[in-house]
Formats: structure tokens, C-alpha cells, sequence
């Protein structure tokens, strides 16, 4: 076995969770000594496949990730735009899907030993945030998802920033709040500390481990820990952000030291970089719980860090300064909210994120108005080629439902605890006759270039940020439990601001920057202090039937406001085009905000679009023809020769892999 391994191994073996060691029981199980897990489950289920959680070759044998063996899928590379020939994977235990291979490796280890999908989702994190820190960090938000299969009950967790208390709607405009002739935040609103809010994925992924992990808290961090102690090689993805952010990387001393030599030059792909910081961090939060990072030392680093006022770069270049507390620390709550459900086709029933995150909202309302349109009829030619080609007709229904759900979104969502829906709410968006005359403004043969949003009362704002900092995973684990988490720093590489081994993300820059519209109105997305910036992350659940009772399909993806595109994509790539879950991942992405500009995804430079561009042009569509990065990461419940399996689907747009028991 690879050494790295034997740590994680060690400690497994030190509690108890492997075959003869102790009692398997559930009842001392604990997030430092105090956790009673998920008590409607008397015994941990270990699976003693040597292959689990390890990836087959094409020479029939299995690799372990992390192995520096051949084939091993963490080995890096370049980054790449798409990694073609991905087909669907199988298990029939428990399966992770995820964005970066030693994450996905250290999830599966954790369901190998019995642990749940929430206890997965921490040892997940922990390693995205260091080996994938331009995508996600510790100190970030994210939004969970989370599917209980004995309750047959379906939360929704809210683990997103907020803003300093201190905040006011001129808060990303004005380095002077109270004075209207004060110079914007330097050196722009993203570096400078006001683009950092108050944390909250930890408290997210401590709270849901509380309610429905297994294993001890402490144990979740073992493989997160020994990769920094012991180094890691750096992905493709990694190296590529490092180059392209090294100007604004190097006004923190912290980032400099960890990615870059004394000389200032980047570390570059396939080498291996340990993050002492970092391991103590999670040694910490390990040990006292998310507490470690809500007070006392670690807090007091992270006030201090976002209040910083002078780059740590030889021009010493000035930084307007956060007005983040130790107390608005103290005061973060984790938001366990009502999931978006609703049905569709009435042979469907899918759950979503709702607000603060605009992208549950936005999908619900698009399969909505897609209802009304035959979609089976305009499946994509050939998907056993990488998903296919979309046909025409059908990206066209797609994105004009997605112009009508964009124009509502642009115009009503933001977080609900301080600007409320229009009418009755979620109710009256997702109103199926509302839907239904939506749908009727749709015309087959010609774009509607810009939607109207719907006829409700209420303060309106746009917000076109895009950010490049997201991620995504999805878990299923022996018990039938399914997480569907998306977890962001916002930009890649967040503010740039770096303390204790990771990054500070700059996700305040997702509120509207300017508090009124051209109107003269309110915006519903304007910053206000405590408040939680409007998301489109979607992690979403489908299950069969119009209840919760039969676990389907999980999926999500990171990309801004395209988030809901891909996600939407991914689902009629199920539910209408019977695509399998890897076909449905690869397919071609496509779909609109409510702008005259359609998005085809150009990622995959081996099929001809050609005709599909013409055909939507000929529609009146303008089109956006660029390659895009989504990360969508998939897992279907099937039947297999009358057997129950789960299949998975990964993003060949980034640097994923899928893991589970068994044979893949």
C-alpha cells in the first residue's frame, strides 16, 4: 500500500472501524466524544473489497489514487479543456464523484469504513481546499443538499458568507461608507478586504455531521492533514491558477510563500508542495470543532487578514481594509432551509437549493416551462459520442425557458431573510398555470432575444457576476444517504488573501455593487450588513414518483450564473433524453441568461457545431461559441440486470474522477 495511506488507515484502525479492531458500534461514535451520529443505523457497514476506492486500468487491474503508479488518475497533467472517452462508472455500495482525484479518493476511504455521505463531504472539503484552492476553501461558503434515506427526508443546508455587520449597500463602492464622493475600494473591490465575507462551510458541514454522520468528527481530517504534511503533487487546474493570479498573489506574503519559490517563481505542475499552515488548521478544527476557525487564534488571523491595509509587496500597495469582527465570526448561523420541490412531468420529483441562491429558483421555473414542450422529441444526435450534438430545436426551448427563469431571477431573488419574494413566494414563481403562460411567450422559431420578467411587485436588480472559483461533489453513500454539495471561494483564488494555509474568498462580490437600479428602485441583492449574497449554486436531487421516497439522480456544478445552464442540461439530458449519467455530464453545454447571446459550450473540439450555431442563428440567437468550464458531477441510482446500481457521471471539462466499492 502506497504510504500515504497508511495514516489514514492507522487511525481507522485505532477506533475501531476496520474488521477486528474493537466494537463496531455506533453508540461511542462522536464529533469529539459528544456526535451520537445517525442512531437509526445500529452497525457501521464495512466493506472489505481491496479494490474499493481504488481506479481500474485498461489492463483490467486497479490503481490506487495517489499512487504516483501508472494510470493513476491524480498523477497531473496540464490543464486540460476536455478529457475525452469518459464512460459511465458503476457501483453498487456507495459512489463519490468530485472535481479533483485526491478528494474523491479521501471521500470514498471514509464510506469505505462505514462512514456516511455527510461524513464523506467533510473529508472531501478538507482536500479540495488543498488541491483545489482556486476553486474552494475552508473559509468559504457552500450549499448541501441532503437526501436521508431511512426518513425519506430531503434538508436543505445554508452555509453561505455573509456580510460584516458594519456593511451598507455602498459597502463594495465606496472606501467611505457615509461619504458620497469617496473613491472606490482599492485596489478594486475583489483584492481588497471588502470582497471578504464571514465564513460559513465549516459550521454547514459541522451542523449536517452532527445530524447524520457516523464516524468521530477528528477522523474526517486524516488524509486532508497528511497531504499537507507530506505534500502532494500539483494538478494542472492548480498550476494554472498560480501563473494567471501571481500579480495579485503577490501582495500576500502568505500566498507567496506557499505557492511560489523565494524567487518568485511558480510552482509548477507534477511538483510536490507540502502547506504546513494548513495541516495545523485542520488540526485545530479537527480537535475543537469549526469552532477553531469562529474564535479564539485562527479568527483572530482571519479578522486580521481581511483588515489588512498595505500589500505585503515591494510597492507596499494600499488595501481598502474589511470591516469584518471577531464577533461577526461569533454570530455566524448555519441555515437549514426548505428545499425547492416540485415536480415535474409528474413523473419526477426534484429538490433544490432556495434563496439566498437564485439557482434552485431558476431550474425549477425552467423544467417548469419546459413541461409544456415535448423535449423527447429533440434528443442529441449519436450520444454515445461524448453526450452528442444537441439538437437545435431543443436548445432553443432550453434557453428560452432559461431567458423567462433569468429575467425573474434577475429581478426578485436575493436573500429572502432581508428582501422577501414577490406574491406568495416560492409558491407563485414555481405556480405551475404561471409557468404554463410563461411557456406561451415562447415562440418556435424565433429567440426572444431579451425576456420581461413576470408581473409581480417588488424592487428589482441585476447581477452579472461571473466567478471561476466553484466546485462540486456528490455522494452516495451504503445506506442509501445522497449529498449534493457545491462549495465555492467565488473567483479563482478568491480576494488573494491568504491566512493559515488557505485562502479567503471574495464572495460579498456576488451582491449587486450599486444599491439602485437605473430606476431609481431598490435592488433586491444590494449589500446589507449580516446579509447573504445571491448565489446560483443548485445542487439538486431527483427522485421518481412525485415524492421523496425513491432516490434517482444527484447532480451540481460550479460556473457562476451558468450554473443553472449546466445543471438544467444535465437534467433533460436524464429525464427527457435518456442519456446515462456520463453522456448527460459530457453533452455539449449550452442555454442563456436573459441577454440576445446563447452560450454552445466549445470545450470539446472534436465534434462539429456548426449546424447547431446556423440552426439557432437562423432563430434569431446570437451565439457565444467559447469552451466553458463547468464541473458537473453526477450519480444515478439504475438497474442493471435486475440488480440496484448507482452509475456516475464526471465533468471531462475538469480534472474529476468516480470512486466507489467494487468494480467500476
Amino acid at each position: 500500500m502506497n504510504p500515504r495511506y497508511l495514516v489514514f488507515f492507522s487511525s481507522l484502525f485505532a477506533v475501531g472501524l476496520l474488521p477486528g479492531c474493537g466494537n463496531n458500534s455506533t453508540s461511542d461514535q462522536s464529533n469529539n466524544g459528544s456526535n451520537t451520529g445517525n442512531p437509526t443505523k445500529p452497525n457501521l457497514m464495512i466493506d472489505q473489497d481491496p479494490t474499493s476506492c481504488s481506479k481500474l486500468i485498461q489492463d483490467g487491474s486497479s490503481v490506487v489514487v495517489g499512487s504516483d503508479q501508472n494510470g493513476d488518475p491524480a498523477a497531473p497533467e496540464g490543464a486540460s479543456g476536455y478529457r475525452l472517452n469518459n464512460t459511465v462508472k458503476y457501483a453498487d455500495k456507495y459512489m463519490v464523484v468530485a472535481n479533483t482525484p485526491l478528494a474523491v479518493k479521501a471521500g470514498c476511504e471514509i464510506l469505505k469504513a462505514g462512514g456516511t455521505a455527510v461524513d464523506a463531504a467533510v473529508a472531501v472539503q478538507a482536500v479540495l481546499g488543498l488541491v483545489e484552492p482556486q476553486s474552494s476553501t475552508i473559509a468559504g461558503s457552500g450549499f448541501m443538499m441532503y437526501y436521508d434515506a431511512n426518513t425519506k427526508r430531503v434538508t436543505a443546508y445554508d452555509g453561505r458568507e455573509t456580510a460584516p455587520a458594519a456593511a451598507n449597500e455602498y459597502y463594495l463602492i465606496r472606501q467611505n461608507l457615509d461619504d458620497p464622493n469617496s473613491p472606490a475600494p482599492v485596489p478594486s473591490a475583489r483584492r481588497s478586504g471588502r470582497s471578504i465575507g464571514v465564513p460559513g462551510v465549516m459550521r454547514l458541514l459541522e451542523q449536517a455531521q452532527k445530524e447524520h454522520g457516523k464516524l468521530k468528527w477528528n477522523q474526517l481530517f486524516d488524509e486532508a492533514i497528511h497531504l499537507a504534511d507530506n505534500g502532494f503533487r500539483i494538478p494542472g487546474r492548480l498550476a494554472d491558477a498560480i501563473v494567471s493570479n501571481a500579480n495579485n498573489l503577490s501582495l500576500d506574503a502568505n500566498a507567496m510563500a506557499t505557492y511560489f519559490y523565494p524567487d518568485g517563481t511558480p510552482r509548477k505542475v507534477g511538483e510536490t508542495m507540502t502547506n504546513k499552515a494548513y495541516a495545523k488548521t485542520l488540526e485545530a478544527l479537527a480537535s475543537q470543532g469549526a469552532k477553531a476557525m469562529y474564535s479564539g487564534p485562527i479568527a483572530q488571523n482571519i479578522v486580521a487578514k481581511a483588515g489588512q491595509t498595505i500589500g505585503d509587496d515591494i510597492a507596499r500597495t494600499p488595501i481598502t481594509p474589511s470591516l469584518m469582527t471577531l464577533q461577526d465570526l461569533s454570530n455566524y448561523q448555519v441555515k437549514k432551509r426548505t428545499p425547492i420541490c416540485t415536480t415535474y412531468r409528474d413523473r419526477y420529483y426534484v429538490c433544490t437549493m432556495p434563496p439566498p441562491s437564485s439557482g434552485g429558483i431558476a431550474v425549477a421555473q425552467t423544467l417548469g416551462i419546459l413541461e409544456n414542450f415535448d423535449m423527447a422529441k429533440y434528443l442529441p444526435q449519436n450520444p454515445e459520442n461524448e453526450g452528442g450534438i444537441p439538437d437545435v430545436m431543443g436548445v432553443h426551448f432550453i434557453s428560452e425557458a432559461e431567458r423567462l427563469a433569468y429575467a425573474d431571477r434577475d429581478k426578485y431573488v436575493a436573500d429572502t431573510d432581508y428582501v422577501p419574494l414577490p406574491a406568495k413566494g416560492i409558491v407563485s414563481l414555481l405556480d405551475k398555470n404561471y409557468l404554463k403562460q410563461r411557456a406561451g411567450l415562447i415562440d418556435p422559431n424565433q429567440s426572444m432575444g431579451i425576456a420581461q420578467a413576470g408581473n409581480f411587485d417588488s424592487n428589482s436588480g441585476i447581477d452579472t457576476t461571473v466567478e471561476h472559483g466553484t466546485t462540486q461533489f456528490t455522494i452516495v453513500d451504503t445506506y442509501g444517504n445522497v449529498v449534493s454539495m457545491t462549495s465555492t471561494v467565488e473567483s479563482s483564488m478568491g480576494s488573494f488573501h491568504m491566512v493559515d494555509g488557505f485562502l479567503l474568498s471574495n464572495q460579498l462580490t456576488d451582491f449587486s455593487a450599486y444599491p439602485y437600479d437605473n430606476t431609481g428602485a431598490l435592488v433586491a441583492n444590494r449589500v446589507e450588513g449580516g446579509k447573504r449574497p445571491r448565489s446560483t449554486m443548485a445542487p439538486t436531487l431527483v427522485f421518481k414518483g412525485t415524492t421523496p421516497d425513491e432516490f434517482y439522480m444527484a447532480t451540481g456544478s460550479p460556473g457562476g450564473g451558468t450554473i443553472i445552464q449546466y445543471v438544467v442540461k444535465t437534467l433533460i439530458g436524464v429525464l427527457d433524453w435518456d442519456l446515462n449519467a456520463q453522456q448527460a455530464t459530457s453533452l455539449v453545454n449550452f442555454g442563456a441568461t436573459n441577454s440576445p447571446n446563447t452560450n454552445i459550450d466549445s470545450s470539446n473540439d472534436q465534434l462539429s457545431l456548426l449546424e447547431l450555431i446556423e440552426g439557432l442563428k437562423a432563430k434569431g440567437h446570437g451565439v457565444s461559441n467559447t469552451a466553458q468550464t463547468s464541473g458537473i458531477a453526477t450519480i444515478m441510482k439504475v438497474n442493471i440486470d435486475n440488480q440496484s446500481k448507482y452509475a456516475g457521471g464526471v465533468d471531462p471539462r475538469r480534472e474529476g474522477i468516480i470512486l466507489g466499492n467494487g468494480a467500476l
